[in-house]
């Protein structure tokens, strides 16, 4: 058996490009970047020809657009990818817009065969191909013309051990018999949809010789640095945990709040999801926000993900408020506050993974799904609920402990655990409600499950003070507080009213 053959796989300079293609841009391939007109393509192209080009390996970028190169260098040169001491020496521009429009397919070849020979490039683009097409349409150059220019120009470069890029403008059906995208090696179709206020850009592999890349469509932004790319998440593989071969119990990981952690039977299984829910102002955010500061005080670095308040709130958000803006300046706790309307699933999750490897956090609270929702361009609204599912899963398998809080309105004609219909997705289901005890608006919390261990199912007031949250005694003596018509049955513990400290939480 002859030895397998090496594809060398080259970086892209694109964040997050490389681990779509599945380790880089295969060395000496033949690639189509297609998509429609203001898609992202000529930014991508030369990002990635800044990113490869180099004294080792030079390259060369042919337009073939109306525009001079300089007019689209001076363009270029706004992103942070951008370097000027390229420019004629690791990086090439020649203007083919002359050639194109005058000359026949074979001319044009043999043009851009005399560059390259001359040049010598590892790296070749040519802008837009889309171009030369429609030059020889007009000429009366029919498809079999193209199609040997395509395949003499990819043989020719192929030969010259380049890696190849031809940019053009087309639509998804073009690619059913278009002779250019049986040719090419790898092709990178790239989308832009606008959905009421939103414009959401998205990249796909649709081709990809010799190794596999990440399917699907992955979200990517342009900024002042250029483009990054959010591949699409993917669902990790079961692992053989000792709790799921009826081993060791995960160990417990406690809120520190008096009361809550008894009734949880120790506190939250490590590594667990968890959902706290509840109508407005019950306190959501407050007893999120005891978790996150009661575990980097026990050595467990967490992370904050806000959606409705901003981060700088949290510095008076009573009672823990300020000891998180002493964890954040310690850099013990991390606060990560998003741009709204327009974000993906995958690029929050970015955002999410990367803050968890750099800090080594062990707890993540994301307030509210509510609030997450909304932050979502409306697309991605649509397939929430599974969106949430693959997010759940990814963090946990982090060996995170994920709370999610979610608003839920008190309804006192059915009992509901969550929004979205995503109580399944917790391991953990806490629940805050209003009731009306003599005359008075109570808090009441309990514990509606913990997946697979023993816990409370005790309705317990609990109040939220300057020393923070406390969990009382269970509401015994009443029955039917959250029917909204509760009725005394005896005389129990916790039913005479009890002064409470000032301060409140809204969540």
């Amino acid at each position: 058996m002859s030895d397998q053959a090496t594809i060398r796989q080259l970086p892209t300079g694109v964040p997050g490009l490389d681990e779509v293609l599945g380790g880089g841009l295969p060395e000496f391939s033949f690639n189509v970047v297609a998509g429609a007109p203001g898609a992202g393509k000529t930014t991508l192209a030369q990002q990635i020809v800044f990113g490869l080009a180099s004294p080792s390996r030079r390259a060369i970028y042919f337009t073939v657009m109306g525009e001079p190169p300089l007019k689209m260098l001076r363009y270029q040169q706004q992103f942070g990818f951008f370097d000027a001491a390229k420019i004629g020496t690791s990086l090439r521009m020649a203007n083919l817009a002359g050639e194109a429009a005058r000359c026949s397919l074979d001319e044009l070849l043999q043009r851009i065969v005399a560059e390259v020979e001359a040049y010598n490039p590892g790296i070749v683009v040519v802008d837009s191909f889309r171009s030369i097409v429609q030059a020889a349409a007009g000429r009366g150059e029919g498809e079999a013309a193209l199609q040997a220019f395509v395949q003499q120009l990819a043989l020719r470069l192929t030969s010259w051990q380049a890696t190849t890029f031809l940019i053009g403008e087309y639509l998804p059906s073009d690619a059913e018999h278009n002779p250019v995208f049986t040719v090419a090696d790898g092709l990178l179709w790239l989308y832009q949809s606008v959905d009421r206020n939103s414009m959401v850009r998205k990249l796909q592999v649709i081709k990809s010789r010799g190794h596999a890349a990440i399917p699907g469509l992955h979200t990517f932004r342009i900024s002042q640095s250029g483009i990054q790319v959010f591949p699409r998440m993917i669902l990790p593989a079961p692992t053989n945990a000792p709790e799921s071969r009826g081993g060791a119990a995960r160990p417990r990981v406690r809120f520190g709040v008096t009361g809550l952690d008894e009734m949880l039977g120790g506190g939250v299984p490590a590594g667990n999801s968890v959902l706290l829910v509840g109508p407005s102002g019950a306190g959501k955010t407050v007893l999120a926000t005891e978790f996150i500061a009661r575990g980097a005080e026990m050595g467990e670095p967490g992370i904050i993900a806000v959606f409705e308040k901003r981060p700088m709130e949290f510095g008076g958000h009573a009672p823990s408020g300020a000891a998180i803006s002493r964890l954040v300046t310690a850099g013990k706790v991390k606060l990560i506050h998003t741009r709204p309307l327009d974000l993906s699933i995958d690029e929050m999750l970015h955002e999410l993974t990367n803050a968890i490897r750099e800090t080594g956090a062990k707890r993540l609270v994301i307030d509210s799904l509510n609030g997450f929702e909304m932050a979502l361009a409306p697309t991605f609204r649509e397939d929430f609920r599974e969106s949430l599912y693959r997010m759940v899963a990814m963090l946990t398998g982090l060996d995170i402990t994920l709370l999610m809080t979610a608003e839920l309105e008190d309804s006192f004609t059915d009992l509901r655990f969550s929004p979205h219909g995503t109580a399944f997705l917790a391991d953990v289901i806490l629940m805050q409600r209003y009731i009306e005890i003599n005359g008075r608006l109570e808090r009441a919390i309990s514990v509606v499950k913990v997946r697979a261990c023993q816990h409370s199912n005790e309705l317990r007031r609990f109040s939220i003070g300057e020393e923070g949250v406390r969990v009382g005694e269970p509401l015994a003596g009443y029955q039917g507080l959250l029917s909204g018509r509760p009725e005394r049955i005896s005389p129990g513990p916790g039913l005479a009213p009890k002064p409470e400290a000032a301060g409140g939480g809204d969540g």
